[in-house]
Order: C-alpha cells, then structure tokens, then sequence
C-alpha cells in the first residue's frame, strides 16, 4: 500500500513521518499524476484558502475530487475545511464531505490548546482505548453532519472534532503532531 500527502503547502513533512514510523510507504503530492497508484491520502493542516489556490493553480482540485469519490482522504484541520461542502465563504473546496465547518472555530494562534479525548472508533480499530491526547491549533470546528457523516470525537461541550463519511475522515485537530498514532492506522485501515 503506498499513501500520499498533499505537499503544497501546511505540515506535510509531520504525516510524511508518521507514515515512515508504522513503515507505510509514502509519496508527497503535487501534481495530479502523482495520485496515480495511491492507496489513500492525506491532506494536512496548513492554511486552507492557500492549498485550495495551489490545488487550483495545479490543477489538482478535480483530479482530487476523482481520487475521493473511489478512495479514503484524510483531511486534519485545513485538510478538513478542504473536504467540507460549506465554510460560510467563498473559497476553493474539495466538497466530498457533506458537513459544515467553522474556521478557526477557536480563535487565533494564542488560543490554541491541547485536550484528552475519547475517541471509541480508535479503540475498536486499535485495541488501545486510552483517551486520546489532541493539538488544536487554530482549528476548525465540525458544525453540522449530513445524514451519511458519523461523528467520532467530540469536545466536553458537545463540538465535533472528527467525523467519518464512508472512507473519508476529518479531524479538527492535528494528530500528526504528536507520537500517537492510532489515528494514522486507522486511516490506512479503511484503504483495506
């Protein structure tokens, strides 16, 4: 099996690791070509309005729409305002995901925040259900799920941070940044 990562422009370089560490081979993502033979993929946090300009300058952003009808992508912050169908403004979108997300949901850079969640997905697909240790920076928030989306961690008040739609995935939090990666084996559990 082999996975890309979006490499446009955001933390890349962290999943490209993560997937190094549990020996999955990798590729990073640039061109629509570079999708070819890709089991799955992830896109990463960064600055969404900016990866969606590159996408489209790319000519990335149809290719990827192709590529997410038949295969899983991951989006984690960012990565997951691109999936969304609504943000409330005007940028370029992937669409795949029917949900609506809030950007910078949080506030800005100095409210970023780190938090425990129960993640009970994780738990069946691992074995390892210790709560799951979360880095929000910047971060969006899930704000509505269409009728097909799952959510799969919430806040303590109730906000959705990650949800599933069939085999796509979107986090509001960044779980490459951290040495757990119980998020990344799931990811490349549902391109099985």
């Amino acid at each position: 099996m082999k996975f890309g990562v979006l490499a446009l422009q955001g933390d890349f370089a962290e999943h490209i690791a993560t997937l190094k560490r549990l020996g999955v081979e990798e590729v990073e993502v640039r061109l629509p070509r570079d999708l070819e033979g890709l089991s799955g993929l992830i896109i990463p946090g960064g600055e969404s309005t900016t990866i969606g300009k590159l996408a489209t300058w790319y000519g990335l952003m149809e290719p990827l729409r192709e590529f997410g009808r038949e295969r899983p992508i991951w989006g984690t912050c960012a990565g997951a305002i691109l999936l969304a169908r609504d943000v409330g403004r005007d940028q370029p979108l992937l669409g795949l995901m029917d949900i609506t997300v809030v950007r910078n949901a949080f506030g800005r850079q100095v409210d970023s925040f780190e938090i425990d969640l129960n993640v009970p997905a994780l738990a069946n697909s691992t074995g390892d259900a210790a709560p799951y240790h979360a880095i929000f920076i910047r971060a969006p928030i899930i704000e509505r799920l269409g009728p097909s989306v799952q959510p799969l961690a919430t806040l303590p008040d109730g906000r959705i941070v990650a949800a599933q739609q069939g085999k796509l995935l979107a986090t509001s939090f960044h779980p490459e940044l951290t040495r757990d990666d119980r998020f990344h084996r799931y990811f490349i559990r549902l391109a099985e």
